[in-house]
C-alpha cells in the first residue's frame, strides 16, 4: 500500500509539473532567435570555447510583436514576468576556422507581474560640499588598476542586482520618463532595465557601454557606441543638447573621472533634461573606486550629489529610496535614485 501511494504521489507531482510548464509556455512571450538552436549536450563545450572566441561572436535576437502590443495596453498586468531567449554566438570564422554557431540561454526580468510593491521615498541630502573640488587622486584608486577592456572583454549575460531591484527601477522609469523622449543609457549592457513598451513609445534609445557584444543583444536600443569612459571620459559622437534623459544603472562607482563624465552628460542633455542615476550596494570590489568602498549607502548618495555639484549646471538634486517591498523573500537589494535636472 505504501509503494502504491508513493507512486501515486509521484504521478500527481509529475502531472502538476506538466500543467505548470504548459501554462508557462502559454503565458510567457519569448524572445526568439532568428537562427537554429544547438543541442543541450553541447552547452558546456560551447561556453568553454566562447571565452576564447567572444571577439568574433555574432548575436541575433528579436522581440515577439505580441509582447510589445500587450505592453501598451496594461503593461503591469499583461506583460510576462520573464522573457527567455537564446542568444546565438558564431565562432571559428577565420581563414583556418571551422565556423560553428552555439546558443546561450538567458532570462530577462521585465519588471512586471511581480509580487512586490514599489514605494518612492524621498531621501534628504544634507552634506555641504566645499566650493572647490574636494577629492584627492587616491580617492579614485582601485584594487585592479589594469585596463577595464580586459575585465569586460567577455560578455556577461547576468544581472548585477536582484529581481526586486530591477523591477523597482523599471517601474520608476515608467513613472518619470515621458513618452517621446530621447534617452541615452551610459555604462549600459545587454539590458537597460527599461519597460518593455519603451522602444515603441520613445523617440530614440541610445547607449554606451564597455562590451559591444552585450550592447548588440540589447533589443531596446536604436543605436549604441562601445566606449571606455575611464580611458576617455567623453560621450563622443553625441551632439550637444540631443537627449531628454540620461540614465546610468549601478555603474558610477566604477568611474575614475565621474565629474568629467557628468560634464559630458550635461553637454548632451537638452535644457531641462534629466539625469537618473541608480545605485545599490553591489559592485565588483576590485573595480570600484577606493572611497566608494569605504562608504555606506547613505554616503554614496551624498557623494554622487557632490559629483553633480562639481560638474556644474544642474539644479538641486533629488534623492529617493525605491527599494521594493512585500513579496515572498525577506531580503532584497536596496535601490536608490539621484535625479538632476539641467539648468536652462
Amino acid at each position: 500500500n505504501y509503494c502504491l501511494l508513493h507512486k501515486l504521489h509521484i504521478y500527481v507531482l509529475i502531472m502538476k509539473l506538466i500543467l505548470q510548464l504548459g501554462f508557462l509556455g502559454q503565458s510567457i512571450c519569448t524572445i526568439s532567435a532568428l537562427s537554429g538552436s544547438p543541442s543541450l549536450s553541447s552547452r558546456a563545450q560551447f561556453l568553454r570555447a566562447a571565452t576564447y572566441t567572444a571577439s568574433m561572436s555574432t548575436f541575433v535576437t528579436a522581440v515577439d510583436p505580441a509582447c510589445a502590443a500587450a505592453a501598451l495596453e496594461n503593461p503591469k498586468k499583461t506583460n510576462p514576468r520573464y522573457l527567455d531567449s537564446e542568444v546565438q554566438m558564431k565562432y571559428g570564422q577565420g581563414p583556418d576556422g571551422n565556423p560553428r554557431t552555439r546558443g546561450l540561454l538567458v532570462r530577462r526580468f521585465t519588471g512586471d507581474n511581480t509580487p512586490w510593491t514599489f514605494p518612492v521615498r524621498p531621501v534628504r541630502l544634507v552634506k555641504e560640499w566645499p566650493e572647490k573640488v574636494y577629492f584627492k587622486p587616491e580617492d579614485f584608486l582601485r584594487a585592479d588598476q589594469q585596463d577595464d577592456g580586459s575585465f569586460y572583454a567577455i560578455p556577461r549575460f547576468v544581472y548585477h542586482i536582484d529581481e526586486p531591484a530591477v523591477a523597482s527601477l523599471t517601474q520608476y522609469y515608467r513613472k518619470v520618463i515621458p513618452h517621446g523622449s530621447s534617452i541615452l543609457d551610459i555604462c549600459s549592457s545587454w539590458v537597460s532595465h527599461y519597460p518593455l513598451e519603451f522602444p515603441s513609445v520613445m523617440k530614440r534609445i541610445s547607449a554606451t557601454g564597455m562590451n559591444a557584444l552585450e550592447l548588440k543583444v540589447n533589443d531596446q536600443l536604436n543605436d549604441y557606441s562601445p566606449m571606455n569612459l575611464n580611458i576617455e571620459p567623453k560621450l563622443s559622437g553625441y551632439d550637444d543638447e540631443s537627449f531628454d534623459v540620461v540614465t546610468c544603472v549601478v555603474s558610477i562607482d566604477y568611474l575614475i573621472s565621474p565629474i568629467a563624465v557628468l560634464k559630458e552628460v550635461h553637454r548632451v542633455l537638452k535644457p531641462g533634461g534629466k539625469v537618473i542615476l541608480s545605485q545599490s550596494n553591489r559592485c565588483f570590489p576590485s573595480k570600484a573606486i577606493a572611497m566608494w568602498l569605504a562608504m555606506n549607502d547613505r554616503q554614496h548618495l551624498e557623494l554622487i550629489n557632490g559629483y553633480f555639484q562639481y560638474a556644474g549646471g544642474f539644479k538641486e538634486r533629488m534623492a529617493y529610496d525605491i527599494t521594493a517591498e512585500g513579496g515572498p523573500n525577506e531580503y532584497r537589494d536596496p535601490m536608490f535614485i539621484i535625479e538632476a535636472v539641467k539648468e536652462g
